[in-house]
């Protein structure tokens, strides 16, 4: 009977945790997943929590640990998270607004061991960025954080979240990432979750999706900094589609770890922890996959059947379903879920027909 059982495939490292360690925020941003405030929110980890779930990531992993929000620096215990992670082995890497950076508090995150911060800009000045951050004042208070970063020698990249707000405004974000010297600009595309949902009108449409991500991908010959995107599989597509066209041959040399990664990580390299513990194929995908005060993250990441089913590319629906680029794109599960009620369903936001059924 063995050749009629399907061999359950062994469970992947996990590569990335994005790691909420509050929902306090002091900005009120448009898009926000989380429906983050002022808070308080009842029921966060406590430092010891803390301090235990990071012997439990390091416990069978070496990930990349991001420490987010709502906005991380509102914790005062997140320089000793931070240093008790790096002193584990861990990678550990914090994403603030910046408007509560100071000289000291970036100091401080230097020395507990971070390498990297990243600081969202959604806008190319002050009028816009502030419009969508919610506060007067968080488009200075951002740069302000920025030039602290710089003067203790900070690495940071600029996050920018793509909706129509400031789609025409994406060459000029671009170029201040590259003026103020940032080592990095992510693009995310949408995710309508959260306080996000009141915004689906604001979502670019699929045909100005493909065309962002194949400006992003020309970027790339007239910037030196490191261009990555989230929450947009298809460019991984369209990296191997213009690689193909221009007689590229996809490897780490001509496109770094763009060559070995793929499009939705949600569940099989990557996770996320809210503020309460649980756990999350990503911060978007509000799939329920177990909590750390019940379960060791290694058990949750192992067993989950949310996560089985995710990494298996025969469970897709629709066109993801035979889609040649698959296993390279995958499609946004959590816009998946968000637009059609199954995680499993076709990217909703894709413009591609795959050429072949069955491959």
């Amino acid at each position: 009977m063995r050749g009629f059982v399907r061999e359950q495939s062994p469970t992947p490292p996990l590569r990335m945790v994005a790691w909420e360690i509050t929902r306090g925020c002091n900005l009120s941003c448009v898009h926000c997943r989380a429906l983050s405030g002022e808070g308080p929110f009842p029921g966060e980890l406590t430092t010891e929590e803390c301090l235990r779930l990071v012997d439990d990531i390091a416990s069978f992993s070496d990930p990349v640990v991001i420490l987010t929000g709502g906005e991380p620096m509102l914790r005062p215990d997140v320089y000793r998270i931070a240093e008790y992670g790096i002193g584990k082995g861990l990678r550990v890497v914090l994403a603030t607004n910046g408007t509560l950076l100071t000289e000291e508090k970036a100091r401080r995150l230097v020395a507990a061991g971070i390498q990297r911060i990243s600081i969202s800009l959604d806008g190319a000045d002050a009028e816009s960025h502030d419009q969508f951050r919610g506060v007067n004042g968080s488009f200075e208070g951002g740069l302000r954080g920025i030039r602290y970063a710089k003067k203790v020698g900070l690495e940071f990249q600029i996050n920018t979240t793509v909706t129509q707000h400031n789609l025409h405004q994406l060459p000029q974000i671009l170029d201040l990432a590259v003026d103020l010297g940032a080592v990095a600009h992510h693009l995310f595309l949408l995710v309508p979750t959260g306080r996000g949902k009141e915004l689906q009108g604001e979502a670019i449409s699929p045909d100005d999706y493909e065309e962002v991500l194949n400006w992003f991908y020309d970027q790339r010959d007239h910037v030196s900094l490191h261009l990555k995107v989230t929450c947009a599989p298809h460019f991984y597509r369209i990296l191997r589609q213009r690689a193909q066209r221009e007689g590229k041959t996809m490897t780490t040399e001509n496109y770094g770890l763009d060559a070995v990664t793929r499009g939705c990580l949600g569940g099989i390299s990557f996770c996320f922890i809210s503020s309460t513990g649980r756990v999350q194929p990503c911060g978007y995908l509000e799939l329920d996959c177990g909590n750390v005060r019940d379960d060791s993250l290694e058990s949750i990441w192992a067993q989950c059947r949310f996560f089985k089913d995710l990494r298996d590319e025969d469970n897709y629906k629709g066109k993801c379903g035979y889609c040649e680029y698959r296993k390279v794109c995958g499609g946004c599960r959590a816009r998946a879920f968000e637009m059609t009620g199954d995680y499993l369903a076709e990217e909703p936001y894709c413009v591609y027909e795959p050429k072949r059924r069955g491959c």
